[in-house]
């Protein structure tokens, strides 16, 4: 990466940093004086069980990468996952802004796009499956106790089909490959005319790269089952953390209903992933105080406990985040952007390709792939289009 572009992503991030702190720093200060009045221990423990998450979420990341065959070591992976937060902290989109920060990294550490992709959807798949399996155990007690609502239970549903939908991706891509590839061809002709508009380069065929891409990720997934399970684990793990946080800060305010707590923590994590405002903000707490009315939590209580894990899973990710993201090879722009050697040729299985015409001509099919563009926007860009360097 040229040295301007790298100061002005660091520039950028200062900028962001400096924006959040002027629109959202009374909240700061409005952390520290309510902790004051909460007990200090189980606060701290609080904290240690937080930063439990994000260890716990690392090797998530590197069990994912495993499972696709490529190594990045936990050291590696703990810049991304304060790197996604961040990235998902200023651009909500249900957790898909930080993936495009893993893809892009990974690529210029030399993983095939296809696999980058693959193990970045696989680790969506896993945290929002390990909190869909905490989700289900907090709808079970709401059903229990009378106090699910249709509300809770439609927002709910919105998990279960995002889990649904990025696991369709992979089986169907290697099932049923031409069915995927007909969702995907209009997605492409659609970019292509939005680029046009704007008076840019087309981006080369990436559909059927895409495709043949996510079906051999698939199989080598399946051939690993054992190291996907690891990496769902470690998700689980990471959840339960970040529940244990929760709980100790309500603790920590004298709420010791255990089903309140579970079912806050469920409600405030569903709110804060499907929000169309950073975080939730807002959201989260006018919905964690209505389900701690149905409880008969004391309000001011359940006000203060909110207000602080609230400020502890935003600004400590957040803040870190910012530091930790330019450690990315994203930001560092120093590792290669280029896929491995040992290219393969870019086209579906036999049987499927034939049909199809999935053989790619044009410059993707060239020899000597063009060099990977400096620029990290661009790199993420064409990210789908390389893909199919990685295929088996």
């Amino acid at each position: 990466m040229k040295p301007s572009i790298q100061k002005l992503l660091v520039g950028f991030v200062i900028v962001i940093v400096l924006a959040f702190i002027l629109l959202r720093g009374d909240q700061l200060v409005e952390l520290i004086e309510t902790m004051k009045r909460g007990a200090v221990i189980p606060l701290v423990a609080a904290i240690l069980t937080q930063l439990g998450k994000y260890y716990a979420q690392s090797w998530s990341y590197h069990f994912t990468f495993a499972a696709v065959d490529e190594k990045m070591g936990p050291k590696e992976t703990l810049p991304l996952v304060f790197g996604t937060f961040f990235m998902n902290t200023i651009a909500p989109s249900l957790n898909m802004a930080g993936a495009t920060l893993v893809v892009d990294d990974a690529r210029r550490r030399g993983i095939p796009g296809g696999k980058a992709m693959s193990a970045a959807l696989l680790m969506q798949m896993t945290i929002e499956s390990g909190f869909m399996t905490i989700m289900i155990v907090g709808f079970v007690i709401l059903q229990v106790t009378g106090n699910l609502s249709p509300a809770w239970f439609l927002t709910g549903l919105v998990v279960v089909v995002m889990v649904g939908f990025m696991g369709g991706i992979m089986f169907i891509g290697r099932k049923s490959p031409q069915m995927l590839i007909g969702l995907l061809r209009p997605i492409e002709r659609l970019v292509n005319r939005i680029l046009s508009k704007f008076n840019r380069k087309p981006l080369a065929p990436w559909a059927v790269h895409a495709v043949s891409s996510f079906g051999d990720a698939a199989g080598t997934i399946a051939g690993n089952p054992k190291t996907a399970a690891k990496a769902f684990g470690c998700s689980i793990a990471a959840s339960t953390c970040e529940l244990a946080a929760f709980c100790l800060v309500g603790l920590a305010f004298n709420i010791t209903n255990p089903e309140a707590l579970i079912c806050g923590y469920v409600i405030a994590t569903l709110l804060a992933m499907i929000s169309p405002v950073p975080q939730g903000v807002g959201f989260v707490e006018a919905g964690v105080m209505v389900l701690f009315s149905a409880y008969d939590i004391n309000s001011a209580a359940g006000m203060a406990a909110v207000l602080v894990y609230r400020g502890l899973v935003f600004w400590m990710p957040f803040l870190i985040g910012a530091v930790l993201i330019q450690r990315t090879k994203t930001f560092k722009g120093d590792g290669s952007s280029k896929d491995k050697k040992g290219e393969r040729p870019d086209m579906l299985p036999d049987e499927e390709g034939e049909k199809a015409g999935a053989r790619v001509e044009g410059p993707a099919a060239q020899a000597d792939a063009p060099a990977e563009p400096d620029d990290p926007a661009s790199a993420i860009a064409e990210c789908v289009a390389d893909a199919s360097d990685e295929r088996r």
